[in-house]
């Protein structure tokens, strides 16, 4: 019986690592004055920005990382596993070392920057930086998602639906991603969760500049120098929308699947 209960002790231990500090977050917060801190002009600024730019971001991911993620899904050459090892990278890669990649590729002095400064393009420190680092490290939560999701798909069905007339991409568009929402579903939701808490490569390659660039995380990170209320009520802002998240990943399957 003793034996038996060690495995659920050492998870209590890493339970309580992993939800402690929330917890002391959520203390913390009982002793603010909310509407003080989210009066705060740095709040809503960052908080539209966070918004818009994850948002897009997603989009971006969606749209551009189905096809490849189809395309992972549907081949086993060594090609499709390096690009499929590739894809996952940004995500055991530092965020600031991904910013500083990012500024050696669109900088000035950057890889493609004398080509964008002749078609007069600055990318560095603007909005559409944030989205850019936000794309980086968010696409392989999406890819690695939807191609598992695809990898479900009966290759029969899509046979009987070439049989019927179909082409290639409606068979994709009407048999093929119907199966595999769930795991489309849940790689978007995972995709804007860490596009929207993006910090490390958004402050190297965009900055942090209010009302610009300055996203949420930035924006904690910014009134930890001045006010910790602050940065806590901000904190428990981004807790309360993943929390938000994670409740929609665990219904959102359940319910496609009844559809």
């Amino acid at each position: 019986m003793r034996g038996s209960r060690i495995p659920g002790l050492v998870g209590a231990v890493l339970v309580g690592l992993v939800l402690l500090p929330l917890v002391a977050l959520v203390v913390a917060g009982a002793r603010v004055d909310f509407g003080a801190a989210l009066a705060d002009p740095m709040f809503l600024p960052a908080l539209a920005l966070s918004v818009r730019t994850s948002l897009l971001a997603m989009a971006l991911v969606v749209l551009l990382g189905t096809p490849l993620a189809w395309w992972l899904a549907t081949r086993r050459t060594r090609i499709a596993r390096a690009v499929e090892l590739a894809v996952a990278l940004p995500i055991v890669v530092p965020p600031a070392v991904i910013g500083v990649a990012l500024l050696m590729t669109y900088g000035r002095q950057g890889l493609l920057g004398p080509f964008l400064a002749n078609v007069g393009v600055t990318l560095p420190f603007t909005e559409p930086a944030v989205v850019l680092a936000q794309v980086v490290v968010a696409a392989p939560f999406y890819v690695q998602a939807a191609a598992s999701g695809f990898r479900e798909v009966d290759p029969e069905l899509l046979v009987v639906a070439r049989s019927l007339g179909a082409t290639p991409t409606a068979a994709l568009r009407r048999v093929a991603i119907p199966i595999a929402m769930p795991g489309l579903v849940v790689g978007a939701s995972l995709a804007w969760a860490r596009a929207l808490g993006e910090f490390g490569a958004t402050l190297v390659f965009a900055g942090n500049m209010r009302g610009e660039t300055q996203t949420l995380p930035l924006a904690i990170f910014q009134a930890l120098e001045s006010d910790v209320r602050v940065a806590v009520v901000f904190s428990l802002v981004l807790v309360a929308v993943g929390a938000l998240l994670l409740g929609a990943l665990r219904f959102a399957p359940r319910l496609w699947g009844r559809r």
